[in-house]
């Protein structure tokens, strides 16, 4: 019997050790190796550990296939003189890659090269070691000078409704892409600047080209530029807020490659310093290296399946914001929303006459779709509760309920948010 016992046990450590290391899987674009610049490698990260696990394409190595769905026509290394792919647009990686997304559900990588107008994907479940890669052309691509970088899409992410968004580096192009066996590619055209970015506009070269992107498990996306600056899109009015800039980097440390790890931080990494990984958490910006986290190959571009505040969208969920019914407030009680009109990334909840304990503040759209939860303490009599908008989302008028733990809502009111 004891024997039974320590076996199941065994099993369900090395179950949980497997699904912590898938859930960390992510993908990298790096260099060969020898403090090159040459970013055309696909590898295999641990993003807990910041180590490379599997090589997946290497430069001038690695046989492959090659086909356009448009065309359809396959070719393979055979095709193209490996000791020089830099300009073949045969090549997978030709003219290098700073844009790459992991979709988990379907288990490609999509990439899109630098100064060329084509989405391209590859299944990381390699067979025979010989990966096989597909390209479509992007709509509306100008193709520019070399040293025009302004067109080259350097941002990519799979968002939390299963398509994936690219951005070009003057942020005048957002193309939207579905995952699955025929992609289609849609430009959504420029992003527009919020009003509060008090002049750091996301078209700016000096403070916002380059970098890497990231998405939420509420629909937004998180650009990340080269300079470390963080910009929150909502994709429905494109409309890019700043939200401030990453902490606690090497001077020397341009943030290329982000992704999110299994415990919802975001690691980042640099395609110009040989610095090692960094961890940093949404909230404050603050960055941490990641102690024995590689530096032989700088990566110019993550990729992980994961969405960021993904947990706070399952505790939303687990509200069942479906089943709660809009309520009046008691009579003689004071329940309400301030400030009202919301002009910065936080309210007040003013609480009276409310039982002690644990309660949920839930913020949805008037739809009923939550997009997020926040637990507070309560204690009986009137109170203040701060509430942070985690993502700020676009303009307009949203529901505040305050739910006790029998998901019976305590608070419902309306807040406007400009």
């Amino acid at each position: 019997m004891k024997s039974k016992i320590l076996l199941t046990t065994s099993l369900m450590a090395a179950s949980f050790l497997a699904n912590a290391q898938s859930a960390n899987k992510g993908f990298a674009i790096t260099g060969d190796g020898n403090k090159d610049f040459l970013w055309m490698n696909i590898r295999e990260v641990n993003l807990a550990t910041g180590q490379v696990t599997n090589n997946i394409f290497e430069r001038s190595k690695t046989n492959y296939t090659f086909t356009n769905v448009t065309n359809k026509t396959t070719t393979n290394q055979t095709a193209v003189n490996n000791d020089n792919p830099y300009t073949n647009t045969l090549y997978p990686t030709s003219s290098f890659v700073a844009a790459a997304a992991y979709d988990k559900r379907t288990e490609k990588l999509f990439f899109i090269p630098m100064r060329m107008g084509e989405l391209r994907w590859m299944d990381v479940n390699v067979k025979n070691n010989t990966p096989a890669f597909y390209t479509v052309a992007l709509p509306n691509y100008m193709a520019s000078a070399a040293t025009d970088e302004a067109n080259n899409v350097t941002r990519m992410a799979i968002g939390a409704d299963d398509n994936g968004y690219a951005i070009t580096n003057d942020g005048n192009h957002l193309y939207k892409f579905s995952t699955g066996k025929n992609p289609v590619v849609t430009d959504l055209g420029s992003l527009i600047d919020d009003e509060a970015n008090k002049g750091i506009s996301i078209h700016n070269k000096c403070s916002s080209w380059g970098g890497d992107m990231i998405a939420d498990a509420f629909g937004k996306l998180y650009i990340i530029a080269a300079t470390r600056n963080v910009f929150v899109v909502d994709v429905k009015t494109k409309i890019a807020t700043f939200k401030g800039t990453i902490a606690g980097l090497p001077a020397n440390y341009t943030t290329n490659g982000a992704a999110v790890d299994a415990s919802g931080a975001v690691v980042l990494s640099s395609a110009t310093a040989f610095e090692g990984y960094y961890k940093m958490n949404i909230n404050d910006l603050v960055a941490t290296k990641i102690e024995g986290s590689d530096v032989k190959y700088n990566a110019a571009d993550l990729a992980s399946g994961n969405l960021l505040l993904q947990k706070e969208a399952d505790q939303a969920r687990a509200a069942s914001i479906g089943k709660l019914q809009p309520i009046a407030g008691t009579s003689g009680a004071i329940n309400s929303v301030y400030p009202n009109p919301v002009m910065s990334n936080t309210f007040n909840v003013l609480l009276d006459g409310s039982q002690n304990g644990v309660y949920t503040v839930v913020v949805t759209d008037l739809a009923g779709r939550a997009l997020q939860s926040s637990k507070i303490n309560i204690t009986k009599g009137q109170q203040s509760q701060p509430i942070n908008l985690v993502s700020r989302p676009a303009k307009g008028t949203y529901l505040v309920k305050v739910v006790d733990a029998k998901n019976s809502v305590i608070i419902s009111d309306k807040v406007v948010i400009l």
